[in-house]
């Protein structure tokens, strides 16, 4: 196979694992899928198909007019005699319920949420298409979520981070060996999340080539398939000149890593799951409180963003996000402080 870039190897993935999944679905879940990809990325329709897989085990397993029977063979007429009383039992039984192996799986609303979201678009896409005459699954309330309060670093502890990555101090000794190996990119890895608020899957796919130190922008593909370019200020293009240093010195494994800009140990791309342990590692140090996440490192950076230009539509903007709402969510108690803090401004009478 040809070297294809990053972005399009994970659909090829993805494409692949879905085909292997819907392969223990009903033959008309094809049909389903197949609607909806103009409008989902590949990762989102393999969640798609987890959630349906969880939810055909679930009728499989709990009703009794489906009991045992192949999951493959229920109809689209049987699905429709699921009532919303069926549905509310289903939203019990994915609080907790028995997984693959011998482990179990615990949902919280949000997790419970996703799962009848799932199922709701499947049955009104069927709906829709006058397959089925009833959409129970209409009829049934989503768990309300509590909004939480948005974890992020504060600027004292977004410098120590940085400084604990360069420095390794309070590592391990086993966690120092590899450090002087890997600090340099750590190190441009925490800067460019921390100084672009770009998600962890669009960093470990960036290659040499989208990297343009004229116009000082990084060129990412966002979820769908979007190539944008998003930009960086002097501390992250340093941190990244520093690393690519190092990196041109490095032969990769592979030919299909030959272009890849951040490399594991192995001489591989990075994996999400490589840059999700290596932000832990350095974040406990700093904070022990806090369960600091690449995605937290995101906040951050959208935190500072919207603190310095009270902007939320950049911000939504340079983050990514396709509604502005799913932003103002995130940062309305930023908002709450603004508006608070404008009550003394104004004066209506010298005292």
């Amino acid at each position: 196979m040809s070297k294809l870039p990053y972005h399009k190897q994970i659909d090829i993935e993805s494409t692949q694992k879905l085909r292997e999944m819907l392969s223990s679905l009903p033959p008309y879940a094809k049909d389903f899928f197949r609607g909806i990809e103009q409008r989902t990325s590949s990762r989102t329709r393999i969640a798609y198909a987890y959630d349906l897989t969880v939810f055909f085990q679930f009728l499989q397993e709990q009703n009794p007019a489906l009991r045992e029977k192949p999951v493959t063979e229920i109809t689209l007429q049987e699905l429709e005699q699921v009532t919303p009383k069926d549905l509310e039992e289903y939203m019990e039984y994915l609080k907790y319920y028995d997984g693959s192996g011998d482990f179990y799986h615990y949902n919280q609303a949000q997790g419970i949420k996703r799962k009848i979201s799932s199922v709701r678009s499947f049955y009104r896409y069927f709906y829709e298409k006058l397959d089925i005459e009833k959409n129970p699954a209409s009829l049934v309330s989503l768990p309300k979520i509590h909004s939480k309060q948005i974890v992020r670093l504060d600027v004292n502890e977004i410098a120590e981070l940085l400084d604990t990555v360069e420095s390794g101090e309070n590592l391990t000794p086993r966690q120092k060996k590899y450090h002087e190996k890997t600090k340099v990119r750590d190190l441009a890895i925490m800067t460019l999340l921390l100084g672009t608020g770009i998600r962890v899957s669009e960093c470990v796919g960036l290659d040499l080539q989208d990297i343009d130190f004229d116009n000082g922008g990084i060129r990412i593909h966002r979820k769908g398939g979007k190539e944008v370019m998003v930009y960086f200020g002097e501390e992250v293009e340093q941190a990244l000149l520093d690393y690519l240093e190092e990196r041109m010195l490095l032969i990769p494994a592979t030919e299909q890593d030959e272009n890849a800009l951040f490399l594991s140990m192995q001489k591989k791309r990075i994996r999400v799951r490589s840059v999700e342990n290596m932000v832990h590692k350095y974040a406990s140090i700093v904070t022990s409180v806090k369960n600091i996440t690449p995605h937290k490192l995101r906040s951050t950076y959208g935190t500072q963003l919207y603190q310095e230009t009270g902007d939320i539509y950049l911000v939504a903007d340079v983050l990514g996000h396709s509604d502005v709402n799913t932003t103002r969510k995130h940062y309305a108690a930023i908002e709450d402080d603004r508006r608070r803090s404008a009550r003394n401004k104004v004066r209506l009478r010298e005292p």
